[in-house]
């Protein structure tokens, strides 16, 4: 898991796409935009789901950085929405180190 937030934590996109994304994932539910995202009915847990967020939004970034016809920044937004919401839940669940 520690690769998974050193990933995450390595991102550099756009302060703009960020800071909506940021916006948009204190409105994050699980159920209906993962479900959108990885079109499955039986939801992952949150580090798979996190991977596979990672992947498609690489694809994103690529056509973003191609100026692809393409390229939508609302679905952009949206899966970084989703990948936010998915590295919080794996971050509140991750087990705390012992205190000596």
């Amino acid at each position: 898991m520690k690769d998974v937030f050193s990933a995450l934590a390595a991102l550099r996109r756009p302060r703009l796409l960020i800071r909506a994304a940021r916006i948009g994932a204190l409105e994050y539910r699980r159920a209906v935009h993962l479900r959108r995202h990885l079109g499955c009915d039986a939801l992952p847990g949150s580090g798979a789901a996190v991977v596979q967020l990672m992947e498609i939004e690489a694809e994103i970034e690529e056509r973003r950085r191609t100026a692809a016809a393409g390229y939508s920044a609302a679905r952009h937004i949206d899966v970084l929405i989703a990948l936010m919401g998915e590295a919080r839940l794996m971050q509140a669940t991750r087990p705390v180190a012992a205190v000596r």
